[in-house]
Formats: structure tokens, sequence, C-alpha cells
């Protein structure tokens, strides 16, 4: 039964009751070791419970046998099918051996209905998604909403006709009519053209003033959604100006109600598979800046975020690759898509671009037609949907990265028998490879000989902490922070190769140490804290850390959305409170410190 807690408690969202109330709900848990082969459950079936991995492979797919998702540890299955009619949704087969979790489902419906962050968490991925989306809308603040929209306009003595065609041409529903210096003195909306216009036969050469709505009410930016729906069906209107010292900064209208339950993940994926071609893959993902607007501004912890928006990656990839395959016929032989980089790891946030590879069955030939066209069709059609080409070339339409498995095996015996400043770049990015759809067995051969032969190979293990040494917190002698010096982003820091990579580095390292499987970051430290590969209470001081830097980093990335600029890493962090800088700075200090003790060879035990 502890053993359950332990595990539990490093999981969304049991980590979220108490402690009397995880003890309870542990022991509604089941624990089973399962063998590969095994069939979990049909669809259809009967379901007793939902099922939560600790450590294993499962494959879920479709009615008809087609992927929906590869699972590993931490991941939940089961739930679409216990929360929709009690039966399966879905069919389920373990692909690597391991035990896995069940809770009854009796409890799994208590706990829906009295723990608010567990019925957020599971209601993500239904239509009670699409229900919510009036709460969702209404948590969410006024400056949220607009995400960076301008206000389009006008001057009062704008002729009507002429205002009728800048609406048309912005494609809105109405125009704030603002003076020269941009303060609001009233709108116009579709509706004015039609009663005050058209019905009453005004010419189009009148000023628009003569019909707009003076002196409108209005809200400022700090208001939430609630405000906004409030006043809506009280006053019974559409639109809604927002202002700020007088001036327009946006407008709110009910289709914004409609805009953020579109952006919501499950909206997305069910788009995504449906999709006939990239190019609706593309109109799909520009949308996801605004869902990670509404996730940040909704508070979701940064692993639920960046897992949202690698699903979306994942689907898009695998939507790309049914294309691919109904459009090149039978595959030649066995073959598996894998992603590499921060899809891989499940940790791509707002700004991605692609890392993948193809691991062909014994013997193929990397450069049959087939596989040749296949890597072209996906990585075109993931450029064309906003994860552009790797600049590294590290992607399945460059040879190198096509091949059979064998050649596969031999590109990781020579990198760790072997480990050039290369080999350690090279390294870094395939040994956190996560399979995305083919045949999964093809990875985990490759994973489980690698990650062994690595872990004995003191030499090549030596090289990778060397390597994850490269990239050094942001901080400054007297105890500040070291901004960049010049350029266009002077006196900011770089979240992500500053921040972010450094305990990525270091989780890898931990994960070769002690042969640990898990690919994502935060779950390679807490594997690594319960191996023992680090004291618990440095496992505890770096994902702290970690949680804290993802965070601003997420943070940073919504504001810029918001403000209608394309989310970056570079945060000033002069832009901070005192208080939030002043974390950020022991974050980063943490971080130093378990660099200083892997580089000493402690690994955090003294």
């Amino acid at each position: 039964m502890s053993q359950i807690v332990k595990f539990l408690s490093t999981i969304h969202p049991y980590d979220a009751l108490s402690r009397d109330e995880l003890a309870r709900v542990a022991s509604f848990f089941s624990r089973r070791d399962w063998q590969a082969g095994e069939t979990v459950y049909r669809h259809g079936e009967a379901l007793e419970g939902i099922f939560l991995i600790e450590d294993a492979g499962v494959e879920v797919t479709d009615r008809a046998g087609a992927p929906v998702s590869t699972l590993g540890r931490g991941n939940s299955f089961g739930e679409r099918g216990l929360m929709r009619d009690g039966h399966a949704a879905t069919n389920a087969r373990v692909s690597r051996g391991g035990p896995i979790l069940m809770l009854e489902a009796r409890e799994f419906r208590r706990l829906l209905g009295a723990n608010a962050a567990f019925s957020r968490f599971f209601n993500r991925g239904t239509g009670r998604e699409a229900q919510s989306a009036g709460a969702q809308f209404a948590d969410l603040s006024v400056a949220d909403l607009l995400a960076g929209r301008r206000p389009v306009t006008c001057p009062p003595e704008t002729p009507i006709a002429e205002a009728a065609r800048i609406m048309r041409a912005a494609h809105v529903s109405s125009l704030g009519v603002t003076d020269g210096d941009g303060a609001l003195l009233g709108i116009v909306t579709l509706r004015d053209m039609s009663n005050k216009v058209v019905a009453e036969g005004r010419p189009g050469t009148d000023p628009v003033r003569a019909i707009m709505t003076a002196d409108p009410l209005t809200l400022a930016p700090q208001a939430l959604g609630a405000d906004v729906l409030g006043i809506m069906a009280e006053r019974r209107i559409g639109h809604l100006p927002i202002t700020e010292g007088g001036r327009l900064v946006g407008m709110i209208t009910q289709t914004d109600l409609t805009r953020v339950q579109a952006v919501s993940g499950s909206v997305l994926m069910r788009e995504i598979a449906a999709a006939p071609d990239s190019k609706a893959l593309a109109e799909a993902t520009a949308r996801i800046p605004e869902l990670l607007l509404a996730l940040v501004a909704a508070s979701q912890r940064h692993e639920i975020i960046t897992r949202q928006i690698t699903d979306i990656a994942d689907a898009v990839t695998r939507r790309l690759l049914v294309l691919a395959e109904a459009e090149l016929g039978p595959a030649p032989g066995p073959w598996l898509w894998a992603a590499c980089g921060s899809q891989g790891r499940q940790e791509q946030t707002g700004i991605s671009d692609q890392d993948n590879c193809l691991i062909l069955g014994p013997g193929m030939d990397p450069d049959h037609p087939w596989f040749t066209g296949l890597a072209r069709f996906v990585c075109d059609g993931l450029n064309t949907a906003g994860y552009v080409y790797c600049p590294g070339e590290m992607m399945a339409t460059n040879p190198r990265w096509r091949q059979p498995l064998e050649v596969w095996q031999g590109y990781f015996r020579g990198w760790i028998d072997r480990p050039s400043p290369e080999a350690q770049m090279l390294a870094s990015v395939m040994f956190d490879l996560r399979g995305i759809a083919g045949d999964t067995s093809l990875l985990r051969a490759l994973q489980a000989e690698t990650l062994a032969a690595a872990g004995r190979n003191s030499i090549f293990v030596a090289h990778m902490i060397a390597n994850s040494l490269k990239h050094r917190p942001p901080l400054g002698l007297i105890g500040g922070f070291a901004t960049i010096r010049s350029g266009e982003h002077r006196n900011q820091i770089d979240m992500k190769m500053n921040g972010v990579v450094p305990v990525t580095d270091l989780g890898r390292v931990y994960a070769l140490q002690a042969g640990l499987a898990p690919v994502n970051t935060r779950a390679r430290l807490v594997a690594a804290g319960e191996a023992g590969a680090i004291s618990a209470s440095g496992a505890r001081d770096l994902i702290a850390a970690y949680d804290l830097i993802q965070s601003h980093r997420l943070e940073h990335q919504a504001r810029r959305i918001r403000a209608g600029l394309r989310p970056d890493n570079f945060l000033a962090p002069s832009d901070l409170p005192d208080f939030e800088r002043s974390h950020l700075r022991d974050a980063f200090v943490v971080l130093r410190t378990m660099q200083s003790a892997v580089g000493h060879g402690k690994g955090a035990l003294g």
C-alpha cells in the first residue's frame, strides 16, 4: 500500500489530494503485473475501473485498430469509456510488460464529484470539456480573452458605407468609433447597419456618428470573463468595448465564448483526426498559441500544458502518417516513426521545430521509394502545419536518420564506445526517442540494449556529464542574473538554453546512471529520486526548481501571445516583481548546485 501511495503522490491529479485522502484512495487501487502482448480490454467490454501505468507500455487503438496513443509511466487510460457508458471506447494492449494499477469505478466516480482538480483533469478530454466552456470563459481575464487582438476603429466622421467596408475587410461585426487620441466615443455594429441604415433608408454618405451607440458600457482589461457574461446577459448586448484610461484597447463579443471552446485540446484533436490535408492541419495548429494562453491563464501545471501541446503534435504526425499510407499503399516492411527532442520528452511549448526519425525493420532498404516518400510527405506536412524543418536536419528525410534497426544499434554502440563531442550531442538527442506510430517493438529493443550499455560504460557517462555542464544557469558573480549583454535580447535571459536545457541534461544523466526508462524530464527526476540516483532532498529541490523555471517560461510566452507577439524564450528579469525575481534566482542556484554535485561525481548524494 505504501508503494502505491508513494507513486500516486508523484502523479497528477492524485498529488492534489491531502495525505489522508491519498491513503484512502490508494486502498481502492489494485496492482497487477502484465506481460507484453496481453490485452487489457477490448472495445465494448465493461470496465471495472480506470487504469494507471506504474511502469509498463500500453498501445491504445480505436475500434478499427488504428493507433490512438502510446502510453507509459504515469499515463491513465480507460476513463473515456467509463465516464461515457461504462464500456471501453478503445482497445488497450500491453506493449511492454510491467505493473499497472486499476482504480475501482465506484471510487473513480466519487472522486470526479468530490474533487475539483480530479474532475478538471479527467473532464479535459471528454464532451464535458465543451460543456464547461462557459466556466473556462468565466475564469479567464479579459486581457487573456483579447489575446493580442487589436481593435478595429474609425473616426466619427467616417461615411457609413466606408465603415461597412472596413468591417467587411477586417471580418468583424463591430467598430470602435474613436477620436484622434484613441479615446472611445461609441461603437457601431452590424445590427446598427441593418436597423438604422438599411431598414430606414439612410444614405451611406452620412457619418458613422449618426448611427453609433455613444458612450457605451465598457470594462477594463483586468475584469474577468464572468463580468463579460453577466453584463451581456443583463444588458442583452453582444459587443463589449474594453478600455484603459479611456482609450479603446479591444472588443469582446459573444463569439469569443465559441472561440475559447474551439481551442480546447480535445476539440483540436478531433479536428486533426478528421483533417483531409496538411492545410487543414495548419488551421488547427494555428490555434495552439491561444490554447497555451488559456491553459496558463487557468493556472494549469507546466507538465500538463506541455503534455497537451505535445499531444497535438503527436496527433498531427499520426494523421500525416495515415494520409501518407493512403497515398503510398502498403509498406514494404515494418517501420516506426519516432520523435526526439522536446516532442520525444513530451515537453513542447509555443515554439517548436520538428525532430524525428524512422527506424526500419531489420534488412529494410532505407532508400526504398515507400520509405523516402513517407519521410518527405510527413516532414513537409509538419512544416506546413507550423513545425518547421529542423535546422540541423534531424529528420527522417535525412538518410542518416532513416535506417534499419541494425544500423541504429551500430549508431548507439559507436556513440557509447567512442564518445566524441558529436557523439555526445547526438546521444543527448537520441536518448530522448519516443515512438509515435508504427512497430513500437523496434524502439523497445533499441532502448533496452543501449540504456544498459550506456550505464555500464563509465567513460561514456563521464562524457555525458561533461556535456550536461555546458549550459550554465544565468547567475552573475555578485548575486544577480547574468543577462545577455548585447543584441536583440540584451538584458534578458534565455529560459530554454540556460534554464530548461540544463535540467533536461541532468535528468538524462541520472537516467543513464541508474538505467531509468522514462524520457520525460520531470518523470526522470522523480524516478531518479525513487531509485536513489540522487538524494530525496536533492530530487525535491531540483523538481521544485524545474517547475518554477518552466512555469516562468510558459507565463512569459503567454504574455507575448497576449500582446500579439510571437512566443519566445527570452525573459527580462527586470519585468518580474522582486518576490518572483528572487525565487527564480533561487531556482537557478539549486540548478547550479546540482550541476556542481554531478560534476564532482557526487550525484547530490553527500
